[in-house]
């Protein structure tokens, strides 16, 4: 019933859009969500570099090569890929891998290439879900962890606190985050102040880590230590974990502020915080050093202030998982409405922001998928080796789309184009590569994850394609139906209305309507949903119909992919239509498709029964579309794919 056609118009709705209030407001607004997940890195990015698998000599060298490393990193990653350039790359507002995805198909249209695009935009989308899921594990554990430098005999503690902590997330999410997420942005800017000023009173004690500004640190790093360098990387990119979602969150707060909250305050808290950790570390004898570079974090506080440290982190990362949960709400949205994913049961748990969405069948996979890490990794550091190879791996695919956009759509020059994205992809892929040694260790839980998510994506929109077009070949088409049916079958009062997946053909419902019940209703309309490839719909365009004559009507409604599929709403506005509809005297007729095995299948037979199973247990078109539930009539057909 929804169509992939590219809508008439993309003007966000007036106040529908989050860009509502000042620059400043929604900088700090974008504090308390958005910034989250790298701003809880410093609780395990610098102890990983060290106290990984690496086997990195805590020294003077080292230290400042690892610095210079996290300090080059963000700056190139998160300030220049993400902040600086693809946040230029937003459909109508909107940032992630499917927006932009949507973006570069409506430019390069079906070129030879289209379908690559699409399928490396929908595989960061699938290792999304992977870093959803060991985000708020390795966040809430490793700010828990934090107990045991107050007191190590609370070691046996850590992994029930933490649990019960993420079970409690979870079970918040159906109640929505409008009442507690005005709380974020405070304890947010509590929390990177703080942090701050820990790292700032070290850097005070021992300013010589400002040397590490100096890239000759990261190079010689590398040019002394090779392998071992290399090796690294895999743990220093943990400090630029998030920066994906950073261009994934751009519609909620918009470009310029999130810009502001970056560079005006959330990159320098963090820079200060890693400087102040490997200032305190290399002003340390070498036996203290191993020792405090095992959590190092919380050891920037004095003893009194450490307990008040753990509890500040903790809210912090809490405030981070949610952010990353709701992140996955928004995206399996996104797929949903692009037609990557089947109908789903969306909440939404706000009725002034309509961002905020709850999604059951995910809030309740990813709470099973958390537990399960705790209880099989056991600690942060083990979880470190299953992190960072979903992020590099959509960073590196960010990259070569973003290849894709400066050519096609900003029309750079490839001579100018080059340069950058084979600096970005040198980079970038250093780190994904890096991250591939551990796989055994951990690694491969969010590849697999991944890969499990990308086969469902495409099946899915594979299946659906086969679906219509089998549907479209025995369609039969609606003019000459009208003219047939107009004398042949009683005329009733009222509406019928019945919703197509296609904009061709007669509906099987209307067929098994009139083939059964042999009556038609006064006004008949075949309505079909249109999702474009923008975020949002202007609604004076909403709406368009033909009138084919003797009470038939074909209708479309048009949405972006970030918009709610009320149809009752929007049919509102199609008075011209026959005349107003009213509820009460209107009928949906709803196709209900049973798969049949083909003689001749399009996919191989196991996607096939994937794809059989997606569609028994998607969400009915009735909950989907917000149809009322005593005017709802389903008939059943059957399709051979």
């Amino acid at each position: 019933m929804m169509s992939e056609k590219a809508a008439p118009a993309h003007q966000p709705p007036q106040g529908g859009h989050a860009h509502s209030g000042s620059k400043a407001a929604l900088a700090v607004g974008a504090i308390g969500i958005v910034f989250g997940d790298i701003g809880t890195s410093p609780l395990y990015a610098f102890r990983e570099t060290f106290a990984g698998t690496a086997n990195i000599a805590i020294d003077r060298m080292h230290v400042l090569g690892v610095v210079s490393l996290i300090f080059w990193s963000m700056l190139l990653v998160v300030s220049i890929q993400y902040v600086t350039i693809l946040m230029r790359a937003d459909n109508k507002g909107q940032g992630g891998s499917l927006a932009l995805v949507a973006l570069l198909s409506r430019h390069i249209g079906k070129s030879s290439y289209g379908w690559l695009v699409v399928l490396l935009g929908v595989f960061a989308t699938a290792l999304f879900y992977g870093d959803s899921m060991i985000t708020p594990a390795i966040s809430v554990l490793s700010a828990v962890e934090g107990l045991t430098v107050v007191d190590h005999t609370l070691d046996r503690f850590v992994i029930p606190i933490a649990l019960g902590l993420l079970v409690l997330l979870f079970m918040l999410q159906a109640r929505g985050t409008a009442k507690v997420g005005a709380l974020f942005a405070p304890v947010m800017i509590v929390y990177f102040s703080v942090i701050a000023l820990l790292g700032g009173w070290q850097i005070i004690q021992n300013p010589d880590i400002l040397n590490a500004l100096n890239p000759y640190y990261a190079v010689m790093f590398f040019v002394s230590d090779g392998v071992v360098a290399f090796l690294a990387l895999g743990a220093v990119v943990l400090a630029v974990t998030g920066s994906e979602a950073l261009y994934s969150d751009m519609g909620h707060f918009g470009r310029g502020p999130m810009r502001l909250s970056w560079f005006g305050f959330v990159m320098p808290c963090l820079l200060l915080n890693y400087f102040g950790q490997g200032a305190m570390i290399a002003g340390l004898p070498a036996e203290e050093a191993a020792i405090a570079v095992q959590n190092p974090f919380f050891l920037l506080a004095s003893e009194e202030y450490r307990l008040p440290l753990v509890l500040l982190a903790t809210v912090a990362t809490f405030i981070a998982s949610q952010a990353v949960i709701s992140g996955a709400f928004s995206i399996t949205h996104q797929a949903v409405q692009m037609g990557f994913m089947p109908r789903l049961n969306i909440r939404h748990t706000s009725e002034t922001e309509g961002g905020q969405i709850y999604i059951p069948v995910v809030n309740w996979a990813l709470m099973v998928a958390v537990i399960i890490l705790v209880l099989t990794f056991q600690n942060s550091s083990n979880l470190a080796s299953a992190y960072g190879i979903a992020v590099t791996g959509a960073v590196t695919i960010d990259t070569l789309l973003m290849a894709v956009l400066l050519v096609s759509v900003w029309k750079w020059k490839w001579w100018y184009a080059a340069p950058v994205v084979l600096l970005f992809l040198i980079v970038d892929g250093a780190y994904f590569a890096a991250n591939l040694t551990k796989v055994p260790q951990g690694g491969w839980f969010p590849l697999v994850v991944g890969l499990i998510a990308f086969t469902l994506l495409t099946t899915w929109s594979r299946g659906r394609k086969l679906m219509r077009e089998r549907m479209s070949e025995h369609a039969l088409p609606m003019e000459i139906f009208a003219k047939s049916a107009k004398n042949s079958a009683l005329r009733v009062p009222g509406t019928a209305i019945f919703m197509a997946s296609s904009t061709a053909g007669v509906p099987s419902a209307l067929l098994h309507n009139i083939k059964h019940n042999k009556v038609l209703h006064e006004r008949v309309v075949i309505l079909t949903v249109e999702i474009g490839d923008i975020p949002y719909v202007d609604p004076d365009q909403r709406c368009e119909f033909i009138d084919m004559g003797d009470g038939f009507f074909r209708a479309k409604l048009h949405y972006g992919f970030m918009e709610e599929t009320d149809v009752p709403t929007g049919l509102k506005k199609m008075e011209r239509c026959g005349g107003e509809f009213d509820m009460m005297q209107t009928s949906f007729f709803l196709s209900r498709q049973t798969l049949l095995p083909s003689e001749k299948p399009g996919m191989p037979i196991w996607r096939e029964k994937i794809f059989a199973w997606m569609l028994r247990n998607s969400a009915s078109a009735m909950d989907f579309f917000k149809l009322p539930t005593n005017r709802v009539v389903e008939l059943g057909s059957q399709v051979e794919i």
